[in-house]
């Protein structure tokens, strides 16, 4: 498997030179292009790793995948009640949809189903930036994962159109919590700092049970999370990465694709910041096709 990443790194890495970081966010156009990363750890407890794996980045939308988590589990089914789970077809911080819609967000992992998910998370627990933060640390086994300030306050900045999509979820009587506050703590998810390894690690409770202070998302939680992770994982880019890829993930615009392969037991996260139009990594996105490929999904 070590060999065989190494061989993925050197194939895919070119691959990057078509794409460009994110640029909405300064912070994120500042990120070096040519960093990329693969770390896969298997519920056997194997850590196999290429390139800058220990490098943290800004996980941006993949945070979504770990706050609906705790939801899930903190909320439950009440949470369904105010977002849904059906793929989007719109950019993911569209307020279109949001607004024809009548304030219901067509799946948590777009920006404004993300910040309903944030608003239940913080009615739950108002000290919800702290314990998110302190239940990454857990599941990834790392108590050295923080915020990266600069990339928040880049987020509070550059987001006018999340809090556009909070207020307009306020309007239509599907936010509890000041929208402000709630924004500003959606921005401090996305800001988080992980790098590949502590990706992967954290998300091996979709794969095996996790026991103690880090459970998380458990038994049909957890297979539930992996469909909607397979349907509404890349944004708008969701069916084609199922038919080419198979396993199901989540993307962020830092430039990371976290994955798990339940049949096979692991989870995988390949880090590249160049993006395509859809706002998912080129590279990481190669990367994973070959993998998949190779380990049969």
């Amino acid at each position: 498997m070590q060999s065989f990443l190494e061989k993925i790194a050197a194939e895919v890495r070119p691959r990057a030179a078509e794409g460009t970081p994110a640029q909405y966010i300064p912070a994120l156009a500042r990120v070096d292009p040519t960093k990329f990363a693969i770390a896969l750890m298997t519920a056997e407890g194997e850590e196999f790793v290429t390139g800058d794996a220990d490098t943290p980045f800004s996980v941006q939308s993949i945070s979504k995948l770990f706050t609906l988590a705790l939801a899930m589990e903190w909320v439950g089914a009440p949470l369904w009640e105010r977002v849904k789970r059906e793929p989007s077809g719109m950019r993911f911080n569209s307020i279109i949809q949001l607004e024809t819609e009548n304030g219901v967000p067509r799946n948590p992992f777009i920006n404004a189903g993300a910040i309903v998910v944030t608003d239940a998370l913080m009615h739950n627990r108002p000290t919800i930036e702290v314990g998110f933060r302190n239940q990454m640390r857990l599941l990834a086994r790392d108590e050295t994962i923080c915020y990266d300030e600069e990339v928040h306050r880049s987020e509070m900045l550059t987001g006018d159109m999340n809090r556009a999509a909070a207020f307009l979820l306020k309007a239509k009587g599907n936010l509890t919590e000041d929208a402000i506050l709630v924004t500003n703590a959606y921005f401090h998810f996305c800001s988080l700092a992980m790098s590949a390894r502590q990706l992967a690690r954290a998300a091996l409770f979709l794969i095996k049970p996790q026991h103690g202070d880090a459970a998380c998302a458990r038994g049909l939680h957890a297979q539930r999370l992996r469909a909607i992770m397979r349907t509404c994982g890349l944004y708008d880019q969701s069916g084609e990465f199922a038919y080419h890829v198979g396993m199901p993930a989540k993307s962020g615009v830092g430039g990371g694709i976290l994955a798990v392969n339940p049949t096979m037991g692991y989870a995988v996260c390949a880090w590249s910041p160049p993006l395509d139009r859809y706002g998912n990594s080129i590279a990481a996105t190669e990367a994973l096709a070959l993998l998949a490929a190779k380990t049969g999904v």
